[in-house]
Parts: structure tokens; C-alpha cells; sequence
């Protein structure tokens, strides 16, 4: 009886992750990781460990897994709406610059970290500066966008 990824199966998988353009945002087995001297590293490309089904990963990735074996390589394209979502237009938000702290200077890119109302972290981006006007996405930044991912499949345990 071969080993087939169902739900609930504690998995590794090594991924990339693309735009539709070609453009890696994510990989497993690159190294984007600085190593600082002195870790231990047995090996830098740590496969990934997902437990199926279980929502720690997009659905779309989720799904993609059942019915993959060990040693299979899968390609699967991603819509925002099995991805991240698309972009929420409550997320945006304009605040002003005052309310900004002196430095760093706001600047178009730069990443900022709001406090949600029950203390959460919320990752969120300058995007648009006007004047007083400062725009803040907090949207994920790969909401809206369709993902291909590059799949194989390592270890069922």
C-alpha cells in the first residue's frame, strides 16, 4: 500500500513559491536566511512541515498536498481566493505624519507594525505618501495575487 498524503498527515515539503511572472517570494530550499557564524546548521534547506488539512498553510497549498507520494513534484497555480484573499479596502488606512513617531521618517515601502485591538501584530506597508497623507496597506502583501508553487514532496510521518 503506497503512502498517499491525506488529511491529517503530519508531511515536509520542499516548495517555491512564484508570481505569475516567474519572480520566487518563497522557497524552501533557497537560502535567504543570513547565517550568523557560529550556528549549528545541519543542513540549510529545511523542508517544510505541514500538518494536511489542518489550515496552517493557504487552502489552496493545503489541497494541493492530498493525494501527492514521497518523491512526487507538483506544480499548482493559487487564486487570491485560495491564496490570501484579495485585498481589503478597510485595510488601507490614511493616517496622518504627525501621528507618526519622528524617526524613522515614513517612507513609501517601509514596513510598520500596527497593534490590532486585541493586541495582535498586523504586518502593514507605507504605500502612498501626499503631503500630511501618509497610506498604510495592511493587507498581506501576496492578497490578491495568484501564487504557483513548485511542490515535492519529502516525508509522510
Amino acid at each position: 500500500m503506497e503512502n498517499i498524503v491525506k488529511k491529517g498527515d503530519k508531511i515536509k515539503v520542499h516548495y517555491t513559491g512564484k508570481f505569475e511572472d516567474g519572480t520566487i517570494f518563497d522557497s524552501s530550499e533557497a537560502c535567504h536566511h543570513h547565517h550568523e557564524e557560529g550556528h549549528h546548521h545541519h543542513h540549510s534547506h529545511e523542508p517544510l512541515e505541514v500538518e494536511v488539512g489542518a489550515g496552517y498553510v493557504i487552502p489552496g497549498f493545503d489541497n494541493a498536498l492530498v493525494g501527492m507520494k514521497i518523491g512526487d513534484k507538483k506544480t499548482v497555480t493559487i487564486t487570491p481566493e485560495e491564496g490570501y484573499g484579495q485585498p481589503i479596502e478597510q485595510m488601507v488606512i490614511k493616517v496622518k505624519k504627525e501621528q507618526f513617531p519622528a524617526e524613522p521618517i515614513p517612507a513609501i515601502g517601509m514596513d510598520l507594525e500596527l497593534s490590532g485591538q486585541d493586541g495582535s501584530v498586523i504586518p502593514a506597508t507605507i504605500t502612498h505618501i501626499e503631503g500630511d497623507d501618509v497610506t498604510i496597506d495592511a493587507n498581506h502583501p501576496l492578497a490578491g495575487k495568484t501564487l504557483i508553487f513548485d511542490l515535492t514532496l519529502v516525508e509522510i510521518q
